[in-house]
């Protein structure tokens, strides 16, 4: 454990988010300064975890956040092994997920990055005549026209065709960041794919072929969650800190004090004021250009630059003897319509008690559909009523599930994903490097939206604070 040099009282740091990222800062602050430091944890809401979040539906604990990370990335199975919970770990079942293109529902096809095919034969059935010529034509066109970044549909457009953008990267993409492909960065979304670009333009579908690894499968399973619910990552992260943690606390303000900051921020009781050595912000881009307006302007207009999608869940128990079918979840696609000519309320369903079996219950079944992409506000003001009625409608022609849930929950998250748009890297760049010192940034809008990339940026913004604490603030810190 590293501490700081004899002399003086302890520092504070002031951590302004209690979602992952800043909890897994909070975390890293206490294992690399020690005992004695004082952090404080202020956090708008009344519950910790942000876009972590869990119900008790259908006498199961549901995730109707983010229910799963990315387990090829090692910062979440690693962490979870620091705080004693690597025997909650669990993976997804066998089960294979879906997509629907042209109007039907297809596999989920192998061998794309995103959706890019490395294998144009494996994705022909999910395209007609006309769009398996314009994939084919690839090779055909020369060079790649590559400028380091562009935006994902249109490249994809330009060099394979309508139907590929449409029926397997929008659906992808919208999947992961409720966004369009034609507004998301390559360089940002698909860095894999981008890196391949870089050492060789010559095609797309080349490109793709030498972002994926070699050989034919990847060792151990893509995705892993907590059988308790990854909710519970959150507050284990807080426990593990020995934070002072602050529920419904706002920051209205960020101001320099003396060699430190002062913090205020409105709570149950009226206005707090926290000097402290260094602060933390972990809050969505919005509230980063707020309060770095006046301290970091520049880093507050590249902040003001992130935009936001919005969106909600639709979880439903449904009876035990519901038949779900054998596909794990569906992807849907932007521009896909309805047999009857009208666009899809729901962009994605999974099949909760296919997927994952720890959500198979004595009394009930889950299934959750996720709504809303960025620009769709329209579709999100309708009340939970209307947002339920829509999803049922849409899961009885999607799965032919057409029974009485037993119980529902609508989770909305306003503002909920970052939108990596051309030159998002570039955008980030400009923020973080014009912070000063004693600050630093966390979360979703940095680096990526899932959770590893989360803890990661909570364990960077720790390690810039911790430099400039030891570097600068005098303490005495218990090992």
């Amino acid at each position: 454990m590293t501490g700081l040099p004899d002399g003086g009282s302890p520092p504070r740091v002031v951590v302004v988010g209690g979602g992952v990222s800043g909890l897994a800062a909070a975390h890293r602050l206490r294992t690399t300064l020690g005992d004695a430091a004082e952090i404080v944890v202020l956090e708008s809401t009344r519950v910790l975890g942000g876009k972590l979040a869990a119900v008790e539906l259908g006498g199961l604990r549901v995730d109707v956040g983010a229910e799963a990370f990315l387990a090829r990335r090692p910062e979440a199975s690693d962490r979870l092994v620091e705080l004693g919970l690597a025997d909650d770990l669990v993976h997804p079942s066998a089960a294979s997920s879906g997509i629907r293109a042209g109007g039907a529902t297809h596999a989920m096809p192998k061998r794309t990055v995103m959706g890019v095919p490395a294998d144009p034969p494996a994705v022909g059935s999910l395209l007609s005549d006309a769009g398996r010529a314009a994939l084919t034509a690839d090779d055909e066109l020369g060079p790649v026209t590559w400028t380091g970044d562009d935006s994902v549909g249109g490249l994809v457009r330009a060099r394979l065709g309508d139907e590929v953008a449409d029926r397997l990267v929008d659906p992808l993409l919208g999947g992961v960041y409720s966004g369009r492909a034609d507004a998301l960065g390559i360089r940002a979304t698909v860095p894999a794919l981008a890196a391949a670009l870089d050492r060789d333009p010559s095609s797309l579908v080349a490109a793709a072929r030498a972002a994926l690894p070699a050989g034919t499968t990847l060792p151990g399973p893509v995705f892993g969650t907590l059988r308790t619910s990854l909710a519970d990552l959150p507050p284990a992260l807080a426990v593990a800190a020995r934070a002072d943690v602050r529920l419904a606390r706002t920051v209205t303000s960020l101001e320099r004090h003396g060699t430190g900051w002062r913090v205020v921020a409105a709570g149950p009781a009226g206005t707090e004021v926290l000097d402290a050595d260094a602060v933390v912000l972990a809050v969505p881009a919005p509230a980063l250009r707020r309060l770095l307006a006046d301290v970091a302007p520049v880093a507050a207009s590249a902040a003001a630059g992130i935009e936001l999608a919005s969106s909600a869940v639709v979880a439903l128990a449904l009876p035990p003897d519901t038949d779900l079918g054998a596909r794990s979840g569906v992807l849907i696609g932007s521009g896909e319509r309805r047999p009857d000519g009208t666009p899809w309320t729901i962009k994605a369903v999974t099949v909760s008690s296919v997927k994952w079996p720890h959500l198979v219950g004595e009394d009930a079944v889950v299934v959750r559909a996720s709504i809303g992409r960025f620009g769709e506000n329209e579709t999100l003001q309708r009340d939970d009523d209307e947002l339920v009625t829509a999803a049922r409608a849409d899961l009885a022609v999607l799965l032919d599930l057409h029974a009485e849930p037993l119980e529902t929950v609508v989770a909305r998250w306003g503002g909920g994903l970052p939108q990596y748009g051309v030159g998002h890297g570039g955008t980030v760049a400009r923020l973080e490097s014009a912070l000063p010192d004693g600050l630093a940034v966390a979360g979703a809008a940095l680096h990526g939206v899932g959770v590893p990339a989360c803890l990661a940026t909570g364990d960077a913004a720790a390690a810039r604070i911790a430099d400039h604490v030891t570097s600068h603030v005098r303490g005495t810190l218990a090992p």
